[in-house]
């Protein structure tokens, strides 16, 4: 006997509920298992710089580069022009102070310096004339006084003792008046010849001054012409290694034309171009270090040109102590000048990621070592070795600081 099996139905209600907690569960196992968004890079290791916060000593410092100079360098310019007749020295010949390098001939200095001798010595023949004449006039007028002041006495005599005899009725009155007017007379002659020799006296002075003041320019000018005329003889100004001279027997030479150079090459100082950004911070007394042959040396700035030329200006620094031996003009140097003094800090080790991120963010490789997160960060100043950190990373994080070329867009990697 056949059993009849009854079927069982859902209502549509319960089916539309069945429906929609399935896509309820379907659509929460989604949104769980979404992707949070963050672009990730699967790197290998061995193909980055892995480097580790430290706290160590930090100084600023900014590496330069420099060219080695004479300590003092004299330019030679022709102080007279003329044509080279001689040459006593070559160029890189060492030279003592006042050695002669070339000689020059000027026609017309030489000719000048001739009338100019000619006229001092018609002046000084013509002054020893006029010096002669008034020295005779001077002994004409003393032997008239003389004679004046003789005959003086004589009528002052007369008159005294014509006065004696006239109150004893000697003599008249007439007598007596005669010899008074004559000594009278030979008074006023004294006082008057006085007079003209104390005038010619001053006379004399003032012709003589005269006279030599226009000797002593006349010499002055003769004098110059001399030197003028000695000029056409270079000389070396101090001693040192004559450079740049180039001339050659019969070239003609203007009047402030460079001749060459004088350079003491028994010290040397460094000058060196650096950009405006630092003119703020650099100052005389200033120092910088050297590692050269094994050996680090001492420099100090001596001097700073303000002047700004295309973005660089100029500072020359001088060896503190001792100078490298066997560096010679011209070399380049590269020089670490110290920005700032010695501090406590938090260090990067230098690399190539600071060119993508300026110091602004870092990847942070986790503690598991397995990935890399971006994080900001603050740096300061830097040195030859280390970037210093001011915020964002703590001593012992490791960081990576190679090129972040491949890296720009990602948040997260992957360290395989």
């Amino acid at each position: 006997m056949d059993i009849q099996i009854q079927k069982k139905r859902f209502s549509n209600q319960q089916l539309a509920t069945m429906i929609g907690v399935f896509l309820f569960l379907v659509l929460t196992i989604y949104v769980l298992t979404l992707p949070s968004g963050k672009k990730k890079l699967n790197v290998k290791k061995e193909r980055i710089s892995i480097s580790t916060i430290t706290e160590d000593v930090f100084q600023e410092n900014i590496p330069v580069n420099g060219i080695v100079l004479p300590i003092t360098t004299i330019f030679l310019d022709a102080l007279e022009g003329g044509n080279v007749i001689e040459k006593y020295a070559e160029d890189g010949e060492e030279l003592k102070k006042g050695q002669p390098i070339l000689k020059l001939s000027n026609t017309d200095l030489e000719l000048n310096l001739i009338n100019q001798e000619t006229s001092v010595y018609n002046l000084l023949t013509q002054m020893q004339i006029s010096q002669n004449a008034a020295r005779q006039n001077t002994i004409n007028r003393k032997n008239r006084f003389t004679d004046v002041e003789s005959s003086q006495i004589e009528a002052t005599r007369k008159y005294k003792l014509s006065k004696k005899l006239f109150e004893k009725g000697v003599i008249s009155r007439q007598d007596f008046e005669s010899s008074q007017n004559n000594y009278n007379y030979q008074k006023e002659r004294l006082k008057l010849a006085k007079q003209v020799l104390s005038e010619d006296s001053i006379a004399s002075k003032l012709e003589i001054d005269k006279a030599k003041s226009s000797y002593q320019r006349t010499q002055n000018a003769l004098e110059l012409m001399r030197k003028k005329v000695g000029d056409l003889v270079v000389r070396a100004p101090i001693d040192g290694q004559l450079t740049s001279f180039d001339t050659e027997i019969g070239q003609s030479i203007n009047k402030g034309t460079r001749l060459g150079q004088v350079d003491v090459t028994t010290d040397y100082k460094v000058r060196i171009s650096m950009d405006e950004h630092y003119i703020s911070r650099i100052y005389l007394g200033q120092t910088g270090t050297l590692s050269l042959q094994n050996k680090t040396y001492t420099l100090i700035i001596k001097k700073v040109y303000t002047q700004v030329n295309n973005g660089k200006f100029q500072v020359d620094m001088k060896f503190e102590e001792e100078v490298p031996t066997g560096i010679r003009r011209g070399q380049n140097l590269q020089i670490t000048i110290a920005l700032s003094a010695q501090k406590q800090a938090l260090l990067i080790p230098k690399g190539s990621f600071y060119q993508q991120t300026n110091g602004n963010w870092i990847f942070k490789i986790s503690k598991d070592g397995k990935h890399a997160y971006k994080v900001n960060t603050i740096v300061g100043s830097q040195n030859k070795q280390f970037y210093e950190v001011l915020d964002g990373l703590s001593a012992g994080d490791q960081v990576i600081t190679s090129t972040y070329n491949n890296f720009k867009d990602i948040e997260e990697l992957i360290l395989q």
